[in-house]
């Protein structure tokens, strides 16, 4: 039976769909909205932004929060900076350029009606989060400075040093908590969204556990919002915390709700690589640190081979015994191609045998150039707290000067290798950031629309704020305005005992299977799996021996039929 998926696009010329949505949606009046509820699940950028201007807008907001403190959201491990087409730098940036760079960025794999949309809003970002006091880097003059990230030949990024996720969750945590104040958010910390309630055919509730006590409650609303982020930690080893689960989404897609783009998951070229066996996650060294640093492996083979040995270091290969290949490879863009580029780049190098560290999977990130040209001062009034971060792991300070020849200075490199950092596929929406579940939305990281196959780096934090200040507030009304005539529906109604009564069902098949391995060494096999098989080389037989090694996987782990069918959900 053939499925017809409406994406909603509005017509017209790519740069006035927006403003001609806009202009012919349908509205919902101030009385009215206040008669209305809306469920937002997830406090990082996307859904605190989310529900604070809903909140501020007259709906009865609640909003759910895994965490202890939607400060502790997800969205604070971004580092670099986020994306906007203010030209500061007077180098031909235009909305149309941002736009055109995330079209191509992405392998021209996105909806470019969503995608003009928000390079058009990204202005309008960097004038909110002004506004709350986010500390942008500055110019000595006081303007806003920028700086270059991967696939754009313009310097478009804003930045608080490399804490920048960190500064826009407090700017959206203080519009948050402002609503709060105010009675129109109601926040529900310690809560995890196991299912969705459908009645009718829309989605008019949650069912979500209190992580406090156990129990499993019941909540009712017009609409549902899920900003919970993506699901790269399929993977295990990954730059997302632990925390990012994936649950809710998932728990739409099992109502439901189209899946879209599930392979397209982005490969970050710059984290500090794997040690040992016993790590549960790894870390992102911003892409912010390509503007300075250059990406580099020796050119000698046996030169690689004494590194991966121990007998050499980094700083004692001479300049002209360096192989900077990106810059070889694509003069263009040097060191800033976009991620996908970089991390192939990286593990064709490490294929051939040029790997830096001792497992032979590492490339070196040098700033030696940049402190001789800049001077150390500037170079950690950029990167410090990464430069902190970094010696705090690996116990080696990019900083430190280890010796000078022939007039040029040698620092110690940074040891990076690519990882699992971002997922750019996820659930569906149309235009309107409506999933295929009436009154079912997603936003953020969670979604498919925005970044096609390859997300250029600096726009997660653009997608998330976009999606919660300036996009949902427009398009969920376009659904709501038929809502406030309804009653609103009790959560003793039978589709909610229903639903309650199938997840606690779910959890004890899985509480009852009393197998001998641990949820964690399961997870980090499957991780291995998609790690080996799905991961940046892919082939029709790997991914074929995948698909088997998954399956086994699952049909290995006990012979109970119980846990088979709760494997499969």
């Amino acid at each position: 039976m053939a499925i017809n998926i409406d994406s909603k696009i509005p017509e017209g010329p790519v740069a006035e769909k927006w403003s001609n949505y806009k202009a012919h949606q349908r509205l919902v009046n101030p009385k009215n909205k206040l008669k209305l509820d809306v469920i937002v699940v997830g406090t990082g950028l996307a859904g605190a932004s989310a529900a604070a201007s809903l909140g501020e807008m007259g709906f009865n907001v609640l909003n759910f929060c895994i965490q202890d403190s939607p400060r502790r959201a997800h969205s604070i491990a971004a580092q670099g900076g986020i994306n906007a087409a203010k030209n500061y730098q007077n180098d031909g940036d235009s909305v149309y350029r941002l736009f055109y760079d995330t079209v191509k960025g992405g392998d021209y794999r996105a909806r470019e009606a969503n995608v003009y949309r928000l390079a058009e809003v990204s202005n309008s970002i960097i004038d909110q989060c002004v506004a709350q006091g986010v500390p942008f880097a500055r110019e000595y003059g006081g303007t806003l400075a920028n700086r270059s990230f991967g696939g754009a030949q313009v310097s478009r990024t804003f930045y608080a040093k490399g804490q920048t996720g960190q500064q826009l969750l407090l700017g959206a945590y203080s519009a948050l908590s402002a609503q709060v104040n105010a009675g129109k958010v109601k926040l529900y910390t310690r809560y995890e969204m196991l299912d969705v309630v459908i009645i009718d055919g829309k989605a008019r509730g949650i069912i979500a556990k209190n992580l406090v006590t156990g129990k499993l409650e019941r909540f009712s609303a017009n609409a549902v919002v899920i900003a919970t982020g993506g699901y790269g930690n399929t993977y295990f080893l990954s730059t997302n915390a632990m925390g990012c689960n994936v649950t809710a989404a998932m728990s739409c897609y099992r109502k439901g709700a189209y899946f879209a783009n599930p392979c397209y998951v982005q490969i970050h070229p710059t984290c500090i690589p794997v040690h040992g066996d016993k790590q549960s996650k790894l870390t992102l060294m911003s892409e912010s640190l390509r503007n300075d640093g250059r990406i580099w492996v020796p050119k000698k083979l046996e030169d690689a081979k004494a590194l991966q040995a121990g007998t050499k270091e980094g700083w004692e290969i001479p300049e002209e015994d360096r192989d900077y290949y990106l810059e070889r490879r694509y003069p263009a863009f040097g060191n800033l191609v976009p991620r996908d580029v970089a991390s192939r780049a990286a593990k064709e190098r490490c294929d051939k045998g040029f790997g830096v560290n001792n497992t032979g999977l590492a490339v070196f990130l040098d700033f030696s150039e940049s402190i001789q040209r800049l001077g150390i001062d500037v170079i950690r009034q950029r990167y410090g707290n990464l430069f902190d971060m970094y010696e705090e792991i690996t116990d080696v300070n990019p900083g430190e000067k280890r010796a000078t020849v022939n007039g040029m200075d040698y620092y110690n490199p940074m040891m990076i290798f690519p990882a699992i950092h971002y997922t750019m596929g996820g659930i569906w929406v149309d235009y309107e950031l409506q999933t295929s579940i009436p009154g079912l939305f997603a936003i953020g990281e969670c979604n498919f629309s925005d970044h096609g196959a390859n997300r250029l780096g600096a726009s997660a934090l653009m997608q998330g704020l976009a999606d919660g200040y300036f996009v949902l507030p427009y398009t969920i009304q376009n659904y709501l305005a038929d809502q406030s005539i309804w009653p609103r529906i009790s959560t003793d109604a039978p589709e909610f005992a229903e639903v309650e009564k199938a997840t606690e069902e779910r959890i004890q098949k899985l509480m009852n299977i009393k197998g001998k391995r641990s949820v964690d060494s399961i997870h980090k096999e499957l991780g291995h799996i998609c790690w080996e098989y799905i991961g940046m080389g892919r082939t029709k037989e790997g991914l074929e021996k995948g698909i088997k090694l998954i399956d086994e996987l699952r049909r290995n782990l006990t012979p109970t039929s119980s846990f088979r069918a709760a494997a499969r959900v």
